[in-house]
C-alpha cells in the first residue's frame, strides 16, 4: 500500500548509460504500470494543485503527455501538447534549445493558449531543467503566462530547481 510519495521510489527503475555512457535514466513506467501508485501520485498533485488559478494543462512530449492528460480532467481544464518538432499537422510556434546531448525543437499549435491564460506545464520528471525552461518560452511567446510547474519526479542532484526558481514548482517526488 502506498502510505506517502517516498513509497514511489520502489516504482522508479535505474538505467545506467541510457541514453548515453554516464547517464542514470529514471525510468518511471513501472510507476504508470502500477495503478495504486500512478493513482497516489496523480492525486497527490491534483491536490496540491487545486488552490491554483489554471485555465490549461501543457505537458512536453512524450511521458509530460501521461501525466498531464488524466491531470488536465481531474484539475477540469483543456489540455494543450507540447510536441516535438515536424509533429503538428497545422500552424505552430516553435523553439530550439539545447540538451544534455543535442539540439531538440518543440512546438505547440498557434492558436492553444489565448493571452493571458494561466498555464499549468506538466512533464514526468524534472532534470536539468532545460526542455522546461523551452516550453515555458514557447508558452509566454504565445501570450499565456506559466503559473505553475509540476512533475512526478525532481531530480535534486540535476539542479533543475535552481533554472526554474521564478517559478512555483510542484513534485510528488525528489530524488
Amino acid at each position: 500500500m502506498i502510505r506517502s510519495s517516498s513509497d514511489l521510489k520502489q516504482y522508479i527503475r535505474d538505467i545506467n548509460d541510457y541514453p548515453i555512457k554516464g547517464v542514470i535514466f529514471r525510468d518511471l513506467t513501472p510507476l504508470f504500470g502500477n495503478y495504486e501508485a500512478f493513482n497516489f501520485a496523480l492525486n497527490f498533485l491534483a491536490t496540491k494543485l487545486s488552490s491554483e488559478e489554471i485555465d490549461k494543462v501543457a505537458a512536453i512530449e512524450a511521458r509530460g503527455f501521461i501525466v498531464g492528460a488524466p491531470l488536465s480532467s481531474m484539475l477540469k481544464v483543456g489540455f494543450v501538447p507540447i510536441r516535438k518538432g515536424g509533429k503538428l499537422p497545422w500552424r505552430k510556434k516553435s523553439v530550439t534549445y539545447e540538451l544534455e546531448y543535442g539540439k531538440e525543437i518543440i512546438e505547440v499549435h498557434e492558436d492553444a493558449f489565448q493571452r493571458g491564460e494561466n498555464v499549468l506545464l506538466v512533464d514526468d520528471l524534472l532534470a536539468t531543467g532545460g526542455t522546461t525552461l523551452a516550453a515555458v518560452n514557447l508558452i509566454e511567446s504565445a501570450g499565456a503566462r506559466v503559473s505553475a510547474l509540476a512533475y512526478l519526479v525532481v531530480l535534486n542532484y540535476l539542479n533543475g530547481k535552481e533554472k526554474l526558481s521564478n517559478y512555483k514548482i510542484y513534485n510528488v517526488l525528489d530524488y
